[in-house]
């Protein structure tokens, strides 16, 4: 009987396979998102100024650069640069991401509309038909030129002081917000945590089909529906979008928390607060990254959707007598 249990216990024993080092791996795939986000912040260029004189029966376009009309022109628009009119521009004048400057003698016949900049002029008052509006919104200059310059920047944001700050920000408000959802509905944070560790897969998949099924569902009202019933869907859409945001990016957020500190943080392994702040700073860190941001966006907003239509209410409903 001896021999038999010996013989059956090294029959159970498997040799052992070779192991990954995940520790290793976290560390090399966060120091590469590091490079890429050191690598790819770049200084922007210097202005260009286009000179437009003579008579132009067409509109003037300026994409990435300011234009500069010293004859005639129909109409002009600078998409990231300044139009500096010297001369008479017959219809109307536009820049996003810059300003349109009317010089001293010079006409505007149309409208002028400014988006991201102001609208200066040295007469008082300017030569424009009278009956011309002038639509202008200031704010956010340098970001409109930059993006209308670059438009891939966008993917690719530049480390600056006030970048980092409003990171920090960020960081602040989604760890206060998990906080309070937390202390609030703590055994429905609780089981999506569960949820999301034990069915990742079919969470995610479920949020897939749930985001194509809802934004798809909504363009289709918006396209069919009159109008009333287009804005009550836009607004359901909205408040559905919202609290799904707000729901799973919590329980994302207390999930990778409490695996980093099993992982990589030995010190207050019980405590839900340092869990919180972990989660929030590992996923604004990834939101944060060039060229990286977009997916982990994507990828936080299907698994939002994902927790928000998994998950299991208790409601107690009261008896009546």
């Amino acid at each position: 009987m001896a021999m038999f249990i010996s013989h059956s216990q090294a029959s159970l024993q498997r040799p052992s396979l070779p192991t990954l080092d995940l520790n290793r791996i976290f560390a090399l795939l966060l120091w590469v998102l590091l490079l890429v986000g050191v690598a790819s912040a770049q200084d922007g260029t210097g202005d260009n100024v286009e000179l437009v004189n003579g008579n132009n029966a067409s509109i003037v376009r300026g994409l990435g650069k300011s234009i500069r009309i010293t004859g005639t022109a129909k109409e002009a628009i600078s998409l990231g640069g300044d139009v500096i009119v010297e001369g008479e521009v017959q219809g109307d004048v536009a820049a996003i991401g810059g300003s349109v400057i009317q010089k001293h003698g010079s006409r505007i016949g149309g409208d002028v509309i400014v988006l991201g900049g102001s609208y200066q002029t040295d007469d008082t008052p300017p030569i424009r038909n009278p009956a011309a509006m002038t639509m202008m919104y200031a704010g956010y200059q340098q970001e409109l030129r930059d993006i209308m310059r670059n438009p891939t920047g966008v993917f690719s944001p530049r480390w600056t002081p006030t970048y980092l700050g409003t990171r920090l920000l960020v960081v602040l408000f989604w760890f206060i917000v998990s906080l309070a959802l937390t202390a609030a509905i703590p055994g429905t944070i609780s089981r999506g945590v569960a949820r999301l560790q034990l069915t990742s897969l079919r969470v995610a998949a479920i949020g897939v089909i749930g985001v194509i099924v809802l934004f798809g569902s909504v363009l289709l009202c918006l396209w069919v529906m009159p109008e009333p019933v287009r804005v009550l869907v836009g607004l359901l859409a909205l408040l559905l979008w919202l609290v799904a945001g707000l729901f799973g990016r919590v329980i994302l957020y207390a999930a990778t928390g409490r695996w980093l500190q099993r992982k990589y943080v030995p010190v207050a392994k019980h405590s839900e607060a340092v869990a919180l702040l972990l989660g929030t700073s590992f996923w604004v860190l990834l939101t944060s990254l060039p060229y990286v941001w977009p997916f982990m966006a994507a990828f936080i907003l299907i698994i939002s959707f994902g927790l928000a239509l998994t998950a299991r209410y208790r409601v107690n409903w009261p008896l009546a007598t």
